[in-house]
């Protein structure tokens, strides 16, 4: 494991600088999430941050703490990250929230200069599609003279929403996107889904799909397969992952085979399964005690369910935002030995064989699950140690040490990107800048 450092906060009474042993950050990455706290967009945030790093040189990440929420301990970063922890809001109503959210670029010239960062030497600034907006472009574009990259990692659907198009976080989701379109200069995209929508002849556009650091995840243990199946699902499910269809395919096993399986949920309990996903109480009851609901569990919870589970499942319908997106469950199943269980959208294919990997579905549909569970409980151990094996090998696609060279130069403006992304080797396609960019 890497040698690590811990973060520093800015606050009023607290004006950081740089220590004269460490390296200026050349490029600066803006956040408004609970970072470093180990949800998917934190860890897309560090993992990003990581490869963006040129070598011998350092990253900012300068991140908005969001809600009135008492920040948590401080934590442990890479020694090639520094984190500037801006004071949330703190109270008052809508309009004061909206204030200090077009304040944020103002807010974060003043961290710069506090932390003894000249501005003109920065050579590239990273910001996720969420803080896309005029004031963040105004400003950054009129002080910052270096490439600003919009990372984009989702394209929601009405259907999303209970108010469909009306909805106001689906109304400045689409406003961002129409912003970042036209006014970026540099944009990474999760899926080649995404980099078609944003793909401009005078724009640069890169793939990065979820990132892991393979070094974290531990040898995978599982109990053997004579003893039965053990599934893994981990997160939230919402609208976006169909648990419906694995409790029903689970369900539609002969009974012999139904004995042998069962279903961990790590993210929700029963009360909030029925509430925000497709579950039904009628079909988790059926299954009594071979579904087992954690609730929300800590990383270090989840990195141990997936070491003893035999197949994380992934259920998404086809098309919209699951075309879009790409699910960072996947590639962080593979990094811990755990072989998927899954129907192909976004670039899943470019990653998962059916029977390498993991089980290919051939839907998203019940009797798909049941069938791709019958192919899981006739495996031996050996050959799913074999599945593990290779779900492992895989993971390095995924590694950011192997995206590193390329990212760091996408977004100093290094380099340009000539075809996207090598589907063959899950690699990104680089040529040197031309001359003028």
């Amino acid at each position: 494991m890497e040698s690590m450092k811990s973060y520093e906060t800015l606050t009023s009474a607290a004006q950081p600088t740089i220590a004269p042993m460490e390296p200026v950050p050349r490029v600066v990455m803006l956040a408004a999430y609970r970072f470093p706290h180990g949800d998917a967009m934190s860890n897309r945030l560090l993992q990003l941050a990581r490869s963006a790093t040129p070598p011998g040189a350092s990253t900012l990440i300068i991140n908005d703490w969001p809600g009135n929420d008492r920040q948590p301990e401080s934590v442990a970063l890479p020694p090639e990250l520094r984190l500037i922890t801006l004071s949330a809001a703190g109270g008052g109503g809508r309009f004061r929230r909206w204030a200090h959210r077009q304040s944020r670029p103002l807010r974060v010239l003043r961290a710069l200069r506090q932390a003894g960062i000249p501005t003109g030497d920065l050579t590239g600034v990273c910001i996720p599609l969420g803080l896309w907006n005029l004031s963040t472009w105004t400003v950054l574009r009129l002080t910052l003279r270096c490439p600003l990259t919009v990372d984009v990692l989702e394209r929601h659907d009405p259907a999303q929403f209970r108010h469909g198009r009306l909805a106001p976080y689906f109304i400045r989701h689409r406003w961002h996107s129409f912003l970042a379109a036209r006014l970026a200069d540099r944009v990474i995209a999760i899926s080649t889904t995404l980099q078609r929508r944003f793909a401009r002849s005078d724009r640069a556009t890169l793939v990065v799909p979820p990132q892991v650091d393979c070094a974290d995840y531990d040898q995978p243990a599982p109990s053997s397969l004579q003893g039965g199946l053990r599934l893994l699902y981990a997160g939230t499910a919402g609208s976006k992952d169909h648990l419906a269809g694995v409790l029903e395919g689970i369900r539609r096993l002969p009974e012999t085979d139904r004995q042998r399986v069962r279903l961990t949920i790590a993210g929700m309990t029963q009360e909030q399964a029925t509430a925000v996903s497709d579950l039904d109480g009628k079909a988790v009851a059926d299954l009594g005690d071979q579904l087992v609901f954690l609730g929300r569990v800590s990383r270090d919870r989840v990195l141990a369910e997936l070491r003893a589970a035999h197949f994380s499942v992934l259920i998404r319908p086809p098309g919209g935002y699951a075309e879009a997106g790409f699910p960072s469950k996947v590639p962080e199943s593979l990094a811990a030995g755990c072989p998927v269980l899954l129907n192909h959208t976004s670039d899943l294919a470019t990653y998962i064989s059916d029977g390498r990997e993991g089980i290919v579905l051939a839907g998203p549909g019940a009797d798909d699950v049941r069938e791709g569970l019958r192919r899981a409980l006739a495996l031996d151990d050996a050959q799913w140690w074999q599945m593990s094996h290779s779900a492992r090998e895989r993971a390095s696609a995924f590694d950011y040490r192997a995206w590193a060279p390329t990212v760091s130069a996408f977004v100093t403006g290094r380099a340009t990107v000539r075809s996207g992304q090598d589907h063959a080797g899950g690699q990104p396609a680089v040529a040197p800048r031309r001359s003028g960019e």
